[in-house]
């Protein structure tokens, strides 16, 4: 796997937990302490991410860090 495609699916796989917790961007960039912008550009895997922040979104989502580099796609 890429660069680009594990991004995507971290990028992805917060999306996801974020619609099923109700949770907008703006909310979850304001959780976390970033901003929505840059929220936006995690989850359309525009944006490299350190692991210190996929911890703070996996905290805030309540959630497993692992479950962040999940693929959805392979059942």
């Amino acid at each position: 796997m890429d660069d680009k495609e594990l991004f995507n699916r971290i990028g992805l796989n917060i999306k996801v937990e974020r619609t099923i917790k109700q949770l907008t961007q703006a909310q979850l960039a304001e959780i976390i302490g970033v901003h929505e912008k840059y929220i936006g550009k995690i989850e359309t895997g525009k944006q490299n991410v350190t692991i210190k922040t996929l911890n703070r979104i996996a905290r805030a989502l309540n959630i497993s860090i692992l479950r962040l580099f999940e693929d959805k796609n392979s059942n």
